[in-house]
């Protein structure tokens, strides 16, 4: 495929044209700054650029590197104090560059994580389209077909410039960060030049130049810039930045792989994935235990060759990478587990993560702290009745109702979905186990609560864990989602799940889940309220022992601010 140059920037508003091939005289800022990390003394922040040059944050510097032909800095900035707020702008070779003169907006500002056990609030959510902030895009679906309501981004960015109180500490971004099937149109129609769009994979990306039209449409709009710029970021990847049944199965995984242009899509994904949003990711002492990151930060170098051969590994094997991590925010601690690329998938074996992963995230996973929160991009809790379906399809896929059934089941499997925590039954019984033992304090001192957040569903609840009895828990243990930020479900598919929420519901499927063989959980749930559906946006508040929670949701109209839907003390 012939390159395309980037798309060039479009002003202080932060938009994207149609690429052309001139530069400019002097470095231009593509895309960013986006704030990734913060901590107490120490925070990254990204930038990508038109070629190659000096990047400056707060007198801290960092030379871009490059991978075909986009240029990228994570600029390491030390020398903050807790609890302190410091604006800042963004220099290439010297020359002021961000925020633009006349910015409407106040200028992006780090502020330091305090290191005791003062209020901290994470923002969290999922699974949001690129699309244009104007009718009919933030219409509802069903006023308009090309309607997805309000973003719930730009609403949250919108109360942060009336009231900066309101800025949560860590925005957690719990995937589908892009969409590779829809939205993002000016990315599309690049690519309807670029190809031919009538074969596969249509315009949806094939490859890394692709990809990066995507994340550039996505966080090029002014008040997401000025977010991400301003509230540190945290986030990990599910399967519709990849495939929509990315890693549902092992023979999913033998017919894609027989796709003449799955190998460029997948290598792409993983390119672009390492470059916008597993880089940021990383505390400051973690970007060093790796070697092509040690590379990258020390700038000046064409990482393509190296980067692009660790993707074509990190696409047919878990070995040698792991994208789960782990961040201290306060006295508390949040894990992000990647429920999606460190499956095991072959010979038989169905696991959520390998041995390897399994291993780092027991280390994890301990008490001590204020509160722990495991965050997974795919709820570890769904609605009863779904996760009864799930164990349902998993015996039956592996042959508890025989070959012809086997075969039906997976084609259930694909055209449902059918791909959660509860249809990896060993490693969902695992993670719980984990869990169990550190509310239970036999993982050092329960914290003063277990909360599990997650996305993906198109739809919000909280539901609260019931162990057996005897099991020594101490403290509550709740699963937490929200989803979508820009992309809600048509009206069949909320009726289906408003039925599928319902009691008698949940126990007829579990019947029928025994009936396959599925064994009984080993924990009960059910949600606190109905299923929420509204574009929306979650936030948990840690106050020392304290908990809180609270969806807001995105309403439509000129301002299109949030209003609560739900709040709920959890500790």
């Amino acid at each position: 495929m012939p390159h395309v140059p980037p798309p060039t920037h479009d002003g202080p508003g932060g938009g994207y044209a149609l690429p052309v091939p001139e530069l400019a005289d002097s470095p231009v800022l593509l895309l960013g700054p986006l704030l990734r990390y913060v901590g107490t003394r120490q925070a990254t922040v990204w930038v990508e650029t038109d070629r190659p040059c000096r990047v400056e944050v707060l007198g801290h510097e960092a030379l871009t590197f490059e991978v075909e032909g986009h240029h990228y800095a994570l600029v390491r900035v030390g020398g903050l104090q807790p609890g302190e707020e410091v604006p800042y702008d963004v220099a290439l070779d010297g020359a002021r560059v961000w925020p633009a003169p006349d910015s409407p907006y106040p200028p992006p500002t780090i502020r330091a994580l305090t290191d005791d056990h003062h209020r901290h609030r994470i923002a969290f959510g999922s699974c949001r389209l690129a699309m244009p902030d104007e009718p009919p895009y933030t219409l509802d679906p069903g006023d308009h077909r090309k309607g997805v309501g309000p973003d719930a981004l730009q609403a949250l960015a919108r109360r942060a410039l009336e009231d900066p109180s309101c800025l949560p500490d860590l925005l957690l971004l719990l995937g589908d960060q892009v969409y590779v099937e829809e939205g993002a149109p000016k990315a599309r129609a690049v690519i309807e030049e670029r190809r031919d769009t009538t074969q596969p994979p249509g315009n949806g990306p094939a490859d890394f130049e692709e990809y990066t039209l995507l994340y550039r449409e996505s966080w090029s709009p002014p008040l997401v810039r000025w977010l991400l710029a301003t509230v540190p970021t945290a986030m990990v990847f599910d399967d519709h930045e990849v495939h929509d049944d990315w890693n549902i199965s092992e023979s999913w995984r033998h017919d894609i792989w027989s796709e003449s242009w799955w190998e460029s899509r997948i290598t792409g994904a993983y390119m672009s994935y390492w470059c916008y949003q597993h880089l940021g990711n990383l505390t400051p002492s973690d970007l060093d235990d790796e070697g092509l990151i040690r590379a990258a930060l020390a700038g000046g170098r064409d990482l393509s060759r190296e980067l692009r051969e660790a993707a074509g590994q990190w696409c047919r094997t878990t070995d040698g990478s792991r994208w789960s991590y782990c961040r201290d925010i306060g006295g508390s601690r949040l894990v992000v587990v990647d429920s999606r690329a460190g499956r095991v998938l072959h010979d038989g074996r169905r696991d959520m993560l390998d041995d390897e992963e399994w291993g780092w995230l027991e280390q994890q996973l301990t008490g001590d702290v204020d509160h722990l929160v495991v965050a997974s991009s795919l709820p570890i809790l769904l609605l009863p009745a779904l996760h009864h379906v799930e164990t349902w399809s998993e015996r039956v896929c592996d042959g508890a109702w025989g070959p012809a059934m086997a075969r039906l089941g997976e084609r259930i499997r694909r055209g449902a979905d059918l791909e959660h925590w509860a249809a990896f039954d060993r490693s969902f019984r695992r993670l719980i186990g984990l869990l169990a033992d550190v509310s239970a304090g036999r993982r050092g001192r329960p914290p003063g609560s277990v909360v599990l957040v997650s996305g993906d569903v198109h739809h919000a609840y909280l539901a609260r864990m019931a162990f057996r009895r005897g099991s020594g828990i101490q403290v509550p243990v709740v699963q937490l989602v929200s989803s979508p930020l820009r992309n809600p479900l048509p009206p069949v598919h909320r009726w289906g799940l408003r039925m599928a929420a319902r009691p008698g519901v949940a126990g007829f499927v579990r019947l029928i889940a025994r009936l396959a063989g599925a064994r009984p959980s080993p924990v009960r749930w059910a949600p606190t309220t109905t299923p929420i559906f509204d574009n929306q946006i979650a936030t948990l508040t840690l106050e020392q022992r304290r908990a809180e929670v609270a969806i807001e949701i995105a309403e439509p109209g000129a301002d299109e601010g949030l209003r609560e839907r739900l709040r709920e003390r959890i500790a």
